[in-house]
């Protein structure tokens, strides 16, 4: 008696959507893992760095703008970590906020801020690029890129 594909080949379509979807997994809980750790220094032991990195030009007080990131950093990340019905709205809330706090890595890199042990041109960088890899792994691991690929028939 023969087996189906689906059971025996692990290179299945099966096998590689059940891979994804704990990939994915992992990879939410991950970033939602460290969007809360992130939050919560700034909260407590990396607060003035994080001061530090906020843009002049704003208008707000850093240590507001700080405290207030943080507490969104700790529920986007428990969300993130929890959330099961709302999960690619929360992909697309983390994916907005990750571009809405890049020109502060900006604002640091042209101002050449030292902090959070980027204390080099080179260092500040190498921090750039890291932004949008954040952005599609909030879209990525929450399905919100595929949900919005398949609604558009692409």
């Amino acid at each position: 008696m023969s087996r189906t594909p689906e059971l025996t080949d692990p290179t299945s379509t099966a096998e590689l959507s059940r891979t994804s979807r704990i990939g994915r997994r992992v990879g939410r809980i991950a970033l939602g893992a460290s969007l809360v750790f992130a939050g919560v220094g700034h909260l407590t032991f990396a607060r003035t760095d994080f001061q530090a990195q906020v843009p002049e030009w704003q208008p707000l007080d850093p240590d507001f703008v700080v405290v207030a990131s943080g507490v969104v950093e700790i529920a986007l990340g428990s969300a993130l970590i929890l959330s099961r019905q709302q999960r690619t709205k929360v992909g697309w809330v983390a994916a907005a906020f990750f571009a809405a706090v890049y020109p502060g890595n900006i604002s640091q890199l042209v101002n050449r801020v030292d902090s959070l042990s980027l204390d080099s041109d080179l260092k500040r960088w190498i921090r750039m690029p890291f932004q949008p890899v954040l952005i599609a792994w909030a879209l990525w691991s929450t399905g919100a890129w595929r949900a919005w690929r398949l609604r558009r028939g692409v």
